[in-house]
């Protein structure tokens, strides 16, 4: 039963892809008849809050296991509905953005770390532009705090999976102050908009940098395979983050236009779902319990011998949670955390 329930959240996340996809489509001028009278405006939250909201919610849901936190997944599901149904979808989506930042305590309890407390910060930030989103607020101010949520929690999952390098204290501490100017950019873009998105471009341009050179990608882009095409999609998603840097450092675009469409895309698109795409073998099968199959023609890419793959292994097989405190080592995951473990000798690191 809580299966079935967990691929059906999860299937609501994808029709809310499905449903921001087709608005990015009419936004481009396709015609598309079932989402002519949709305003566009609702792009940006089923993409943001009713796919990836729904999908980290749903994850950290399994991993923490406690029959509480699936109320965050619930209530984004459900605002996506809702705002499909165009009876409007921020009360619930807002509330399960604050049920994220109480999973994210009751995890910080059990395993107090640096990487699970930027996180956190992500779904503070996740939870403050819901609320202004609630109270109001233009979206083209609303949309860089959900910038920062997304781009905190999967710096937040990097910086966990690179624990098997061992960082220095420098790498770590030049880790913190990425963030930090990140943060602070998405602070005082609230009060000065184009100062802001200087200041957080600034951060994401540091951040890119800081991942490209530090994060283990870089080792396992020599492997075979799947890990191979996960490391290539996390190297490029780097890049991208690294153009959106540059443009909001350079062009600073804190009003709706061509530039401002391409920095948010170079983000959400370019390295949001970069992520989403390395890691969908690990996450999807995690969550949904049942074992994802990647076409050989993307795993070419990422090959060296001219077998055909056979895809990942049986993920069922894998139980405990990756949040276990006596776990001894991260597995690989998504821009969200795969929430079983995955043997060394099976499926090495990304």
């Amino acid at each position: 039963m809580k299966g079935l329930a967990t691929r059906g959240l999860l299937a609501t996340g994808f029709l809310s892809l499905a449903g921001g996809v087709g608005l990015g489509l009419v936004r481009l001028g396709w015609n598309v008849p079932v989402l002519a009278s949709r305003s566009l405006s609702e792009h940006g939250p089923l993409m943001v809050c009713g796919f990836l909201g729904t999908l980290i919610c749903l994850e950290r849901a399994v991993a923490l296991g406690t029959w509480w936190a699936f109320a965050a997944p619930l209530a984004t599901a459900t605002g996506a509905l809702a705002l499909g149904l165009g009876v409007g979808g921020a009360w619930p989506m807002t509330t399960g953005s604050g049920v994220l930042v109480a999973i994210f305590l009751a995890i910080g309890r059990r395993q107090p770390s640096l990487f699970v407390g930027t996180m956190a910060i992500g779904a503070v930030a996740w939870f403050v532009g819901n609320v202004l989103w609630l109270g109001g607020a233009a979206l083209h101010r609303v949309v860089f705090w959900w910038l920062a949520f997304l781009v905190l929690t999967i710096a937040g999952e990097r910086l966990e999976l690179n624990r098997v390098l061992r960082p220095s204290r420098f790498v770590r501490a030049s880790f913190v102050v990425a963030i930090a100017i990140v943060c602070a950019g998405a602070v005082v873009g609230g009060i000065w908009p184009e100062a802001g998105l200087r200041v957080l471009g600034a951060g994401l341009l540091l951040l890119a940098l800081w991942l490209a050179r530090y994060d283990v990608a870089r080792r396992t882009v020599r492997q075979q395979r799947l890990t191979r095409f996960m490391a290539i999609a996390l190297l490029g998603g780097y890049v991208w983050l690294a153009i959106g840097g540059t443009v909001a450092v350079v062009a600073a675009p804190a009003a709706p236009g061509l530039v401002y469409d391409a920095l948010l895309h170079s983000v959400f698109l370019g390295f949001v779902m970069s992520m989403v795409f390395a890691h969908a073998p690990v996450i999807l099968p995690a969550v949904g319990g049942a074992p994802a199959r990647v076409p050989p023609a993307l795993l070419r890419a990422g090959r060296r011998a001219p077998r055909v793959d056979d895809g990942p292994p049986d993920w069922r097989s894998h139980r405990r949670s990756w949040s276990h405190p006596r776990m001894e080592r991260p597995p690989d995951r998504a821009c969200v955390p795969s929430v079983r473990r995955v043997d060394s000798d099976q499926h090495p690191p990304a």
